[in-house]
């Protein structure tokens, strides 16, 4: 059989592009940093401060400085060593423009530079350039100041000196290209997050952050920490109840691969565990092997002291990982001097090196913490053994939810309506607030691949419960039963149901609340299904406006007013078109309204789901082709689960503190 030529296209030498310097950076900048929205607008200024951090790890820097200036600008200053203004002998300028302008080039690929550094790609400070309209670079060396400026990545000139010095140290100031990004307003609150980090990252450094933007002066924050990770750990359990007054601390190096271990930990009086890991003071929010190697230790290390003292009998089970990390708040944090990161992003640590020397320096330093504080080992063992306590009845419990499942019928609970379509990739959930709604939308969803399970009431506060009472909760076991996925150790992601889980609640303050309540299970018990992007929140219409049969839809105020003043435009329009053709009486498009002079549009504000019918929720709120959906996601792990101990814990006066701060924020609530 011949094979057909294809001749849509030439393929020879003249296809392949070559993108020289930065230009693939500018080509592709979601590989560099992410996306070009709100995420990668802030790594430029993570990149630019990596530096100086990495300089203050080399023991070079110990004062950094980040200001937000007017029109999008941001500078950040150190007093480190100062980037190399000498000729590079390879590229033949200076090391400051090699360092700006090619990828892959910098102080952390060579010998004696730096020990340890979180730049592992070294296309940091370069990324920066391409992706910014302007950037200017000023060196302290020598008693001299150096300067060189850049447009959309090019220098303007050579480095040059352009006045004295007193010190030594970098100052990058840039502004990101408003062609490259969607968002160019930077985000104060995540950028001052972020520095604090840093600084409890690294002990000794001073981190002044400054918002000098056209009505947003305020005064400096500034950030020093001797504590290190132990005062990160007190920061981050400072609204908590402690088990424990003191925080277990370790610094220890592996002296095979010079490995520096440091760790801190606490329990707290909760459910929840709040880990983060971390590799040369960058984030790793998916762990690694430091986590893995940390996990291990921590479980072998209590089971052997339970056992040792009596605690754990030989007839019980020994405690699981989940037991030991209920209440935990920990931070791991490694400095290596070659980590392999999965990714540009740096999510998780790849060393097997790294799980070795966090499993050998922990459990050694731990094991020897829990001997010499027999009351806080006393307290430490005993949440544990609650916990798992508490596991063992939630597994009965679970066991229970299945085999009532099972009676019910194929597992499903009575009130599901289902869809006909068995392919989790085509079919969707609908949470739904009561049972009016729940009728209108099982008569007008798409029954092939649309299945509704109708929510009555408001479901269990999970955020101080356990597996065992959850389960108890009939809301909440139909709505596991439903999703195919069990829940805790049995949870397996591969047996969801269904691929898009949509919350539809009434658009007031209840409707809020129970999307609150439904958001805080699945953070704390159904994580995988946030961050598999499986939830979503649906958008129904705050308003219907008619105006001469002419339908239209509003989901905000703001829209409303907006639709009102068109739709009162085009019945002008029409009307001065009409007597302009000397036809003053009513036409067969006009209203009475219209032909007495008055255009009044009719508006009908929805309180709930249950005032729409099934065809109007439908075109609103469900049909794919005209619908709105919001996906959660989790940016920040740490700022979430603040946020959901505020809002739903069992604490009031940081709940109280919350609302009278964002009191103003809530307007327009129906109550």
């Amino acid at each position: 059989m011949v094979k057909k030529k294809h001749t849509t296209g030439e393929y020879g030498a003249k296809q392949i592009t070559v993108l020289e310097g930065l230009e693939a950076v500018r080509k592709r900048p979601g590989m560099y940093i992410g996306n070009t929205a709100e995420a990668g607008l802030h790594h430029l200024v993570w990149e630019v401060v990596d530096n100086s951090i990495d300089e203050a790890m080399a023991g070079f820097c110990t004062e950094i400085s980040v200001t937000l200036l007017p029109d999008g600008v941001v500078s950040v200053q150190d007093n480190g060593r100062g980037i190399p203004i000498d000729i590079h002998k390879q590229t033949g300028v200076s090391a400051l423009e090699t360092c700006l302008t090619k990828l892959h080039a910098g102080g952390k690929f060579g010998q004696g530079a730096y020990k340890v550094s979180g730049g592992l790609h070294g296309v940091g400070i370069s990324v920066v350039n391409a992706l910014s309209s302007y950037l200017k670079a000023e060196v302290r060396q020598d008693g001299k100041l150096y300067q060189q400026e850049y447009k959309i990545g090019k220098p303007l000139y050579k480095v040059k000196p352009v006045g004295k010095a007193h010190n030594t140290g970098t100052t990058i100031t840039f502004k990101a290209d408003g062609a490259i990004f969607s968002v160019t307003e930077y985000n104060w609150d995540m950028i001052i997050e972020r520095l604090r980090q840093q600084a409890y990252l690294t002990k000794g450094i001073h981190i002044t952050v400054t918002d000098k933007r056209e009505g947003k002066e305020s005064i400096p924050y500034e950030y020093y920490f001797e504590g290190g990770v132990a005062s990160y750990v007190r920061f981050l359990n400072r609204k908590k109840e402690p088990k424990h007054d003191q925080v277990f601390y370790m610094e220890k190096e592996m002296q095979e691969g010079h490995i520096l271990v440091e760790v801190a930990l606490q329990y707290v009086n909760d459910y929840k565990e709040n880990v983060s890991a971390f590799t040369n003071n960058i984030s790793n929010p998916e762990g690694g092997m430091h986590m893995v190697g940390f996990r291990t230790a921590l479980t072998r290390t209590l089971n052997s002291f339970a056992r040792t003292k009596g605690f754990l009998k030989e007839k019980d089970e020994n405690l699981s990982g989940e037991d030991v990390r209920e209440g935990l708040t920990a931070i791991i944090s490694v400095k290596l001097p070659e980590p392999q990161f999965e990714g540009q992003t740096k999510a998780k640590l790849g060393n097997v090196e790294a799980r070795t020397a966090v499993d050998t320096l922990f459990s050694e330093t731990f094991g020897i913490f829990l001997e010499e504080q027999p009351k806080i080992a006393d307290a430490i063992v005993g949440k544990c053994i609650l916990a798992s306590r508490a596991r063992i009845a939630a597994r009965s419990a679970r066991e229970t939810v299945l085999r009532k499942g099972v009676l019910e019928g194929l597992t499903l609970p009575g009130k599901l309506a289902d869809c006909s379509s068995r392919d989790p990739e085509k079919s969707e959930l609908f949470l739904v607030e009561g049972d009016s709604a729940g009728g209108s939308a099982k008569q007008g969803r798409n029954r092939e691949f649309q299945a509704i399970l109708p929510l009555k009431g408001k479901i269990l506060n999970v955020e101080r419960s356990r597996l065992d009472k959850i389960l108890a909760f009939n809301e909440i076991k139909s709505l596991v039963i439903a999703l195919g996925t069990n829940i805790g150790e049995q949870f397996e992601i591969k047996d969801l149901r269904y691929a898009r889980i949509i919350i539809m609640t009434d658009a007031d303050v209840d409707g809020a609340h129970i999307r609150t309540l439904l958001l805080t299970l699945f953070y704390r018990f159904l994580p995988d299904l946030i961050t598999g992007g499986h939830i979503f929140i649906a958008q129904p219409p705050l308003y219907r406006l008619l105006l001469n049969k002419e339908i239209h839809y509003a989901f905000s105020d703001g829209e409303m007013v907006k639709i009102q003043n068109e739709l009162i435009q085009k019945a002008q329009e029409r009307k001065t078109a009409a007597k302009a053709k000397r036809e003053p009486q009513k036409g067969k498009d006009q209203t009475e309204e219209e032909a007495q002079g008055e255009i009044k549009v009719n508006i009908q504000r929805y309180k709930g789901l249950g005032e729409m019918d099934a065809e109007q929720l439908w075109e609103t709120t469900m049909d794919p082709a005209t619908r709105v959906l919001k996906i959660i996601r989790i940016e920040d792990a740490q700022k979430a689960d603040e946020v959901f101990d505020t809002l739903m814990g069992s604490d009031v006066e940081p709940r109280k503190h919350f609302i009278q701060v964002h009191a103003k924020s809530a307007k327009n609530i129906d109550i």
